[in-house]
């Protein structure tokens, strides 16, 4: 899921540094956080120098902050194919599955996100208090006329987003956990597919 910003006048070579430069980053930020990483640490992992690493990027924050600015821009995706025009249920089931997805696949991003937001979300704040407040605003309000409807379970629009949030990402912010009790499973993924689409089915059943 790591993308660089694609600068004008790069050259192939310079676009797959910067690639490797931040898929070495997300490696480290999604282990230490931003606090406990170091350039030192994210050139070892991208198999650079420090001065090589320096020519791409300035600093640990120029890294950091252009990592989280492709990761919100994927993180928003899901929650923008909600469609006001389908089925509600089936709706919130599909933006369910599709978070829990990207907990499967991009597990490491997931918990750069989750870091920063621990942190107090530094260098994320105004995305949070702009583009994701606008976007849940607008998918809240689908919800609360689905609710007004009738055609799901009367509850809070924003507290269900979050919900969808907190027990999707779960599974990559605490994985470690979950493979230490689930050792040998290898269908974690599909089993809590099936457990939160029961959970959802019938938490918006009117």
């Amino acid at each position: 899921m790591t993308k660089s910003a694609g600068k004008s006048g790069q050259t192939r070579i310079q676009r797959e540094k910067n690639q490797q430069i931040l898929e070495a980053a997300l490696s480290v930020f999604s282990q230490f956080g931003f606090r406990g990483s170091t350039i030192d640490q994210i050139a070892k992992e991208a198999g650079l120098s420090k001065p090589n690493l320096l020519y791409y990027f300035p600093s640990k924050e120029a890294i950091h902050s252009e990592l989280l600015s492709g990761l919100m821009d994927s993180w928003l995706d899901p929650m923008r194919a909600l469609n006001a025009k389908g089925d509600p249920k089936e709706e919130i089931l599909s933006y369910m599955r599709r978070k829990l997805q990207m907990s499967r696949d991009f597990p490491r991003e997931s918990r750069l996100f989750a870091n920063e937001i621990i942190q107090g979300a530094p260098r994320i704040l105004p995305a949070i208090e702009g583009e994701l407040r606008d976007l849940v605003a607008e998918k809240s309000a689908i919800i609360q006329g689905w609710i007004d409807a009738g055609r799901i379970a009367p509850l809070d629009p924003q507290h269900l987003l979050f919900s969808i949030w907190s027990l999707t990402q779960h599974y990559a912010d605490f994985e470690v956990q979950v493979r230490a009790i689930m050792p040998s499973d290898e269908r974690v993924y599909p089993r809590a597919e099936t457990h939160l689409e029961l959970l959802f089915t019938r938490m918006l059943s009117v």
